[in-house]
């Protein structure tokens, strides 16, 4: 008990703290939010992550830090840790420093998908060699009312997505690629049911509660941070909406990050269930495709929206 009081009798590793609540973050982003040297950031990542405090996601050469309340006495005193934090020196530089470094992560995945959108859809198959599920990710959708599809790019998907639903919805982040779905809908005569908007995948464009189906198709892995989306994407499903999200499996191939401006390196189920769940929502179905010997394997997963009981 004496260590862990000690670990969090600073200010440095409060604001830390604070930060990690947000999301994941390498030294290289907290040095520059804290205006910090890497020996001092490191050392007090290291006393932090020695308390249990933390942990270290690994992708490829970058590590990831991300907080770890755990079951111990820093999850019991978590809650009134995390009430008081904003109470800390520092608030209003530490907020600006993570617009900052995720603004500087959306800038440079808007430039690269504007860059890239004519052969987008040939360049991101070829070079990662995804198996084919379609035709699965198809058959998990709802019939009828709202679709919206989070990060549509050329919109290839759109016309067989528009046979399921009331209405739908395609949105991206790229003026380029928006333009290009655009030239998808009036070629395949969808512009009646069909709608295209420039928006990003944390701020969605609707009500609460007003969409029925969601799809995400190897998408999140160029979230800046994946549990704001899936909260947002909590926020506008029905209370029997569907989540349909297909991404890549944990890989190690950092050359994505040059080639395909990906910021994170796959997912494991464990941190998507853990992130869904903090959302409010729950897996309801998970498939995998591929070979790591010959293709980039895949995930297929549908999740919904949990029950609160305690109301």
């Amino acid at each position: 008990m004496q260590s862990l009081f000690k670990v969090l009798a600073d200010s440095t590793r409060l604001r830390l703290l604070r930060l990690l609540r947000q999301g994941d973050f390498t030294v290289q982003d907290l040095m520059q939010i804290l205006s910090m040297g890497q020996s001092r950031i490191s050392r007090h990542l290291r006393l932090l992550s020695e308390a249990g405090l933390l942990r270290v996601e690994k992708q490829g050469t970058w590590h990831y830090y991300r907080l770890s309340p755990g079951e111990g006495l820093f999850s019991d005193i978590w809650p009134f840790i995390e009430a008081h934090l904003a109470e800390l020196a520092w608030q209003e530089q530490d907020a600006a420093g993570v617009l900052q470094v995720m603004a500087e992560r959306r800038r440079r995945s808007q430039e690269f998908f504007n860059r890239h959108a004519r052969d987008w859809d040939n360049m991101h198959v070829e070079l990662l060699s995804l198996p084919e599920y379609r035709d699965p990710l198809l058959d998990l959708l709802p019939e009828g009312g709202l679709l919206v599809e989070i990060g549509a790019g050329t919109g290839h998907l759109l016309p067989l997505l528009a046979c399921k639903a009331a209405r739908t919805v395609g949105l991206d982040h790229s003026p380029s690629m928006v333009a290009m779905a655009r030239e998808t809908i009036i070629q395949n005569q969808l512009a009646d049911q069909v709608e295209i908007r420039l928006a990003e995948m944390n701020h969605l464009p609707f009500a609460d509660g007003a969409v029925r189906t969601v799809v995400m198709n190897q998408v999140l892995h160029h979230a800046e941070r994946p549990l704001e989306v899936f909260k947002e994407i909590r926020r506008v499903l029905e209370p029997q909406g569907v989540l349909v999200l297909a991404d890549l499996i944990r890989h190690q191939h950092d050359w994505v990050r040059q080639r395909l401006a990906d910021q994170w390196l796959g997912f494991n189920r464990s941190e998507l269930e853990s992130w869904l769940a903090e959302s409010g929502m729950f897996t309801r179905t998970y498939r995998q495709f591929g070979s790591p010997a010959t293709q980039q394997p895949v995930f297929l997963m549908s999740a919904g929206v949990a029950i609160d009981n305690s109301k």
